[in-house]
C-alpha cells in the first residue's frame, strides 16, 4: 500500500502524521517525530533522526519493522548490535557502474518472461537518476593535440561520422604552417576559430587566449573549440553504448528513472546542484532526504544536511527494486571543531587535515556528525568538500546537520521562496534544524573528537596514497626520502649516485631537462573534493597574479582543466580569471572524470623517453582524489594530490623537490625572484569574488542545460520496448549470465570442495588491482578478446565503457600491472595454474579450472579490496569461478559486493593469517558450510596438507545470510518477483 493511502489508524505510527500550515504556502502532510514524546529522540544525533523519520514513515510490518523504530530510538544501547532497514529517498548511479546495473535489470526482464511473468515487475521502485559521467578522455589539449582515434561503427567497419557529417578528426603532422589539406580549405585558421571547424556547434566565448592547435592543421584555434572537440570525441566513441542503453533507458523502457545525459556535469555536481532537495516530497508527505549511491563519495551530499553514502552497484540495484538497506545501527562520533581558520589554508587543507585526524582516530565503519564553533566558519562548499572524503577515513557518513549556513546556500540557488521557507518549517518541527546558539538541545554521541582549524597548514597528499600528507614547506625534503626509502608506500629506492640525474630532450624545437621531481603533469578537476568555488577562483586569482608577474608554465607539461561542471566554467569565465588559466595551460578540455580515472592523453614522447632514459621518478600534480601508482600514466610513478591553487604553483615550479615557503617559483622577464607568498590571493580576495559570483543564475543555466540536452545527444534513436534489444555484435553491452539457471527453488548452500587459490596476495590489494579502471592493455586477455572482434588497440576504448560487457570485464578482473601475486613472485596480471605449474594470465588459469570443475578461492591480507567501491571487482571472480575469499579483514562496500555475488567472505581469525597458518598458497581447500547458515559463524576450513584453522563467515545478518543461500542479491529479488 503506498503511504498516501495510509489513514492514521492503518499505519502503525499513524498517530504521528500532522499539517505543516502556512499562510506561504499549501498545507503539507509529515510525520512529526517531536509527537513521540520521547526524550531519547532529543538526544539523537542528526543523522540518527533521519534515520528514524524514514522507518517510522516507511513502517509497513515487513520489511521494516516497529522493531527497527525502537532499535534507532534505543540507540545509545543498540549502536553496534541491532540490525535496522533504511529505505532512503533516491538512489544515484554514476556511468560506469550504473551500466552493468541497468544491464543487470535488463536482464533480470528477460529471465522473467522466459518464466512466463511480466517484464514490467522489473521497474525501479525508488526514484533512480542516472548520471553519464565518466567516458571522457583527453584527446586534445594545450599540451599537443594528439592523434585520435577513429571510432568505427563495430557492426559496419564504416566510420562513424560526427554530428556535422563530418569524419571523426584526425591529427596531422606538426608543421606550424597551415596547409589547407582538407577539400575547399585554404589555410590561415584565425586566433579565434578554425574556418574548417565543423558547423552546428554554439558559439565560443571570444576571450582572449594563447593559441590552441586545430585538430585538422595543427593551426590556432580558441578554448572551447578546445572542448567541444573532445565532447564530440567523447560521444562518437561511446555511441554504441549510449544509443543502446542510456537512451533506452532515457525512452521511459523502464519507470521511475532519470536520465542525466553526458557533458552536462560529473555525477557529485549534478547531486549537489540539481538533484539534491534536503527535503523531499512524495505520496502525499513531505519528507528528509536521503540518497544511496554507486560511487563511495556519494558522502559529499551530506555536507548539505543529506544522509547518503556509497553502496556500489549490486546492493543499489535491490534498493532501486525496493529492498531496502540493511545495517547495523552504527557508532556516530561527534567531531567538534574549534579554532579560527588560517588565512592560508583551502578547503583542501582544512579536508586534509581532517582526514588525517579522523584516520588516526579509528573511526572506519562509523557515522561522524560534525558540531562546534567552527563549523559556522565554514561555507556549505567547505563542507561538501570535507564530506567527500569521508570514504578516505574509512567513516561511512560525515554529516553536517542543516543550519543558516545551508539555508543561505540554498538562497543562492535556483531553490523557489516557497521551498525555503517549508524546508525550514519542516525542519524545525521536527527538530531537524542545527542551531549553534542553543546548546541544550546538543545531542549525544559515541565518542567526541576535538578538531582545532587553527593547526591546519597547507599540505599535499602522496606519492601513492591520499592519507599520506606532506606540509608544503617539508616537501623537498620529503620527497627526497621517498628516492632513498626502499619501494613501498612512499619509497622509490633511487641510489645517492642517481639522485641529481638530468635529462636533456627537445620538445617543440626547445631543449628542456627532466629530472627526479620533475611535474609532467598537472591536472586541475574541480569535481568531488575540488567543487568547491573558493579553491577554484583561488587557482585562477593565482594564475592571474603569476601572469602579471611573468611566470609561465613549460610547455611539456600536460596540463589541464576539467570542471565538474558548466557552472564551474561559468564563475571563472564570469570573474575574469579564465584566460590567466589559459595562458598557463590550464583550458577547459571538457566536463567529466578524465585525468583522475586514467584517461591522460599520452606525454610526449620525448619526455616518456627521457623517463625512461634516466629511470625517473617523474611525477603528476592533481586536484582530485585518487592517484595510486600507475593509475595517472604508467611511466608516472610520483603523484600528489593537491589544491587547485597549488597545482598551479608546482606547474611553475616544474618540479616538486621545493620548498615553496623560501624557494622562488620563477624568475620574471626582469631577473626578479617571485615567491609563491608574492601571488598567493588573500582569503579576503577569495570571498569577495565568491559572493559575487557564485550567483543563482549558474544553477538556472545548469539546469537549462539538462533540460534541454546536446544535439548529438536528442539525435540518438533507439527502441521503446520492455525488453532490450541485445545485439549480438556489440562488445559493449552483453546479457550478463547471472540468471542464466535461475529457478524457483532455493539450493541449501553447498560445501566448497576440493578449491585451489587462484591469487595468493598481500595487504591493502585495492578494487583498482581486483578491476581496473583505465585503458586496456594490448596484451591484456580482454585486448584478445577484443582483438578476436576484429577490433583495432585504437577501438578499444576503456575498461569503464566496456561495464556493460561481462566478456570484457571478466577478463579484466586482476589485469593490473601493480597486482603481487604471492604464487608467481612478481608484479602484474598472472598467476600459477597449480596441477599444471604453468603461469597464465589470470583470466586463462580461471578458465582452465572451471572447465575442470574446480571451484576457487582467493588468500589476502588486511583491508581487501579496499579504494574506489566497483560491482565488477565481485562479478568479475564470480564469473571467474571464485567461491571465497580468505583474507584478514575487508573493505565494507567490497565485503557487502562479495555477499551480493554470492561470494562468502571469511576472515582468518585475529592474530592469524596465511603466512602465521604456515599456508603456501598452493594447498586445495574444502570449506565446510552448514545448511543453517547464521551471521558471523565460524567455520571450519580443511587443507589437502592435512591442517585445519577456523574463519569467521562475514555475513553480518539474516539478510546477508539470506543473499548468499540465494546466489545473490540479483537472484534474491529475481525469485521474489517469480512468487
Amino acid at each position: 500500500m503506498a503511504i498516501s493511502n495510509y489513514h492514521r489508524n492503518q499505519h502503525p505510527f499513524g498517530h504521528l502524521i500532522d499539517t505543516l500550515l502556512s499562510e506561504q504556502y499549501e498545507e503539507r502532510r509529515y510525520f512529526n517525530l517531536q509527537k513521540l514524546s520521547d526524550v531519547r529522540y532529543e538526544k539523537l544525533p542528526f543523522c540518527m533522526r533521519v534515520l528514524l523519520e524514514s522507518a517510522i514513515r516507511k513502517c509497513d510490518g515487513f520489511y521494516i519493522k516497529t522493531d527497527d523504530v525502537s532499535s534507532i530510538l534505543d540507540w545509545q544501547t543498540q549502536q553496534n548490535q541491532a540490525e535496522v532497514a533504511f529505505s532512503p529517498a533516491r538512489v544515484l548511479l554514476q556511468d560506469f557502474t550504473g551500466i552493468p546495473a541497468m544491464v543487470d535489470l535488463a536482464a533480470m526482464r528477460d529471465a522473467l518472461a522466459k518464466q512466463g511473468v511480466d517484464p514490467n515487475l522489473v521497474n525501479p521502485r525508488c526514484p533512480t537518476d542516472l548520471i553519464v559521467d565518466h567516458s571522457l578522455q583527453i584527446d586534445y589539449s594545450k599540451c599537443a593535440i594528439q592523434s585520435p582515434p577513429t571510432p568505427t561503427d563495430e557492426s559496419h567497419g564504416a566510420a562513424v561520422r560526427s554530428p556535422a557529417g563530418r569524419p571523426s578528426p584526425r591529427g596531422s603532422s606538426s608543421s606550424g604552417h597551415c596547409a589547407g589539406q582538407r577539400p575547399g580549405h585554404q589555410g590561415g585558421c584565425s586566433k579565434a576559430s578554425c574556418s574548417d571547424a565543423p558547423s552546428g556547434r554554439s558559439a565560443a566565448v571570444q576571450i582572449e587566449n594563447t593559441p590552441l592547435l586545430c585538430p585538422f592543421h595543427l593551426q590556432p584555434v580558441s578554448e572551447p573549440e578546445t572542448m567541444i572537440r573532445n565532447q564530440e570525441m567523447e560521444l562518437i566513441r561511446n555511441k554504441e553504448r549510449l544509443q543502446q542503453t542510456f537512451k533506452w533507458y532515457f525512452n521511459a523502457s523502464f519507470k521511475n528513472i532519470n536520465v542525466v545525459p553526458p557533458d552536462i556535469n560529473a555525477v557529485h555536481q549534478v547531486n549537489l546542484e540539481y538533484l539534491c532537495q534536503v527535503v523531499q516530497e512524495g505520496e502525499g508527505f513531505i519528507y528528509p532526504d536521503s540518497v544511496v549511491g554507486t560511487d563511495s563519495h556519494t558522502t559529499m551530499i551530506n555536507g548539505l544536511g543529506i544522509l547518503g553514502w556509497g553502496v556500489g552497484g549490486i546492493e543499489s540495484e535491490a534498493v532501486m527494486l525496493g529492498q531496502p538497506v540493511s545495517l547495523t545501527l552504527p557508532q556516530v562520533v561527534g567531531c567538534k571543531l574549534v579554532g579560527t581558520i588560517n588565512p592560508l589554508a583551502t578547503s583542501i587543507d582544512i579536508v586534509l587535515g581532517i582526514t588525517k585526524h579522523l584516520r588516526q582516530a579509528g573511526i572506519g565503519g562509523k557515522f561522524v556528525e560534525f558540531f562546534g564553533p567552527g563549523v559556522q566558519q565554514l561555507s556549505a562548499p567547505d563542507r561538501t568538500t570535507i564530506a567527500n572524503m569521508c570514504p578516505e577515513y574509512n567513516a561511512t557518513v560525515s554529516f553536517f546537520p542543516v543550519d543558516d549556513v545551508t539555508l543561505q546556500h540554498f538562497k543562492h540557488t535556483s531553490c523557489s521562496e516557497e521551498k525555503l521557507v517549508v524546508l525550514e518549517d519542516y525542519l524545525k518541527a521536527i527538530k531537524l534544524f542545527r542551531s549553534y546558539s542553543d546548546q541544550s538541545d546538543e545531542p549525544q554521541y559515541s565518542e567526541v573528537i576535538e578538531m582545532n582549524l587553527s593547526s591546519i597548514v597547507p599540505h599535499v597528499s602522496g606519492p601513492k596514497r591520499p592519507q599520506d600528507r606532506v606540509a608544503v614547506t617539508c616537501m623537498k625534503e620529503d620527497f627526497i626520502n621517498c628516492l632513498n626509502e626502499k619501494v613501498g608506500f612512499k619509497g622509490f629506492h633511487i641510489s645517492k649516485e642517481k639522485q641529481a640525474t638530468q635529462v636533456p630532450f627537445l620538445h617543440e624545437g626547445a631543449e628542456y631537462n627532466l629530472g627526479h621531481g620533475s611535474v609532467v603533469i598537472a591536472a586541475i578537476i574541480s569535481c568531488t573534493n575540488n567543487c568547491n568555488p573558493s579553491v577554484m577562483l583561488a587557482a585562477g586569482l593565482l594564475a592571474k597574479k603569476a601572469v602579471e608577474a611573468g611566470l609561465t608554465v613549460k610547455p611539456y607539461i600536460r596540463t589541464s582543466l576539467v570542471p565538474g561542471s558548466g557552472t564551474v566554467t561559468h564563475y571563472l569565465n564570469t570573474s575574469g580569471v579564465l584566460p590567466y588559466l589559459r595562458k598557463l595551460g590550464f583550458e577547459v578540455v571538457g566536463y567529466g572524470c578524465a585525468t583522475c580515472v586514467g584517461n591522460t592523453a599520452p606525454l610526449p614522447e620525448s619526455v616518456v623517453d627521457a623517463i625512461k632514459q634516466g629511470d625517473l621518478v617523474a611525477c603528476g600534480v592533481l586536484s582530485g582524489n585518487r592517484h595510486l601508482e600507475g593509475r595517472l600514466c604508467d611511466c608516472v610513478r610520483a603523484n600528489y594530490l593537491a589544491s587547485p591553487p597549488l597545482v598551479v604553483a608546482y606547474a611553475i615550479a616544474g618540479t616538486v623537490s621545493i620548498n615553496l615557503e623560501i624557494e622562488p617559483l620563477g624568475v620574471n622577464s626582469e631577473g626578479k625572484d617571485v615567491y609563491l607568498r608574492d601571488i598567493w590571493p588573500s582569503k579576503e580576495e577569495v570571498n569577495h569574488t565568491e559572493e559575487n559570483i557564485v550567483i543563482a543564475s549558474m544553477f538556472k543555466e545548469l539546469r537549462s542545460r539538462m533540460e534541454k540536452g546536446s544535439t548529438f545527444w536528442n539525435r540518438l534513436e533507439s527502441a521503446e520496448s520492455a525488453l532490450f534489444p541485445w545485439d549480438p555484435k556489440s562488445t559493449y553491452i552483453r546479457c550478463p549470465s547471472f540468471f542464466s539457471k535461475l529457478s524457483k527453488e532455493v539450493c541449501t548452500p553447498q560445501s566448497i570442495e576440493g578449491a585451489y587459490p587462484l591469487l595468493f596476495l598481500g595487504d591493502k590489494v585495492t578494487t583498482d588491482h581486483i578491476s581496473p579502471a583505465g585503458s586496456i592493455a594490448r596484451v591484456s586477455a580482454a585486448a584478445k578478446y577484443l582483438q578476436s572482434k576484429r577490433l583495432t588497440p585504437r577501438e578499444f576504448n576503456s575498461y569503464g565503457a566496456r561495464r556493460g560487457n561481462d566478456a570484457v570485464m571478466t577478463r579484466g578482473t586482476f589485469a593490473s600491472i601493480k597486482l603481487q601475486n604471492r604464487l608467481i613472485g612478481k608484479t602484474g596480471p598472472k598467476t600459477l595454474h597449480i596441477p599444471s605449474g604453468q603461469t597464465l594470465d589470470v583470466f586463462e588459469a580461471a578458465e582452465r579450472y572451471q572447465r575442470d570443475g574446480v571451484p576457487l578461492i582467493i588468500l589476502a591480507g588486511k583491508e581487501y579490496g579496499s579504494g574506489s567501491s566497483r560491482d565488477w571487482a565481485a562479478k568479475g571472480p564470480y564469473l571467474m569461478g571464485v567461491r571465497a575469499v580468505i583474507a584478514e579483514s575487508f573493505e565494507k562496500i567490497h565485503r557487502n559486493h562479495l555477499v551480493g555475488m554470492g561470494i562468502a567472505p571469511l576472515q582468518f581469525l585475529p592474530g592469524q593469517n596465511a603466512d602465521s597458518l604456515e599456508l603456501c598458497g598452493k594447498e586445495r581447500f574444502t570449506i565446510n558450510l552448514p545448511q543453517e547458515l547464521t551471521p558471523r559463524q565460524q567455520l571450519t576450513v580443511q587443507t589437502s596438507t592435512g591442517k585445519s584453522f577456523s574463519v569467521t563467515a562475514l555475513f553480518e545478518n539474516d539478510m546477508d545470510v539470506a543473499f548468499f543461500r540465494h546466489g545473490g542479491i540479483l537472484k534474491y529479488v529475481a525469485r521474489s518477483l517469480l512468487l
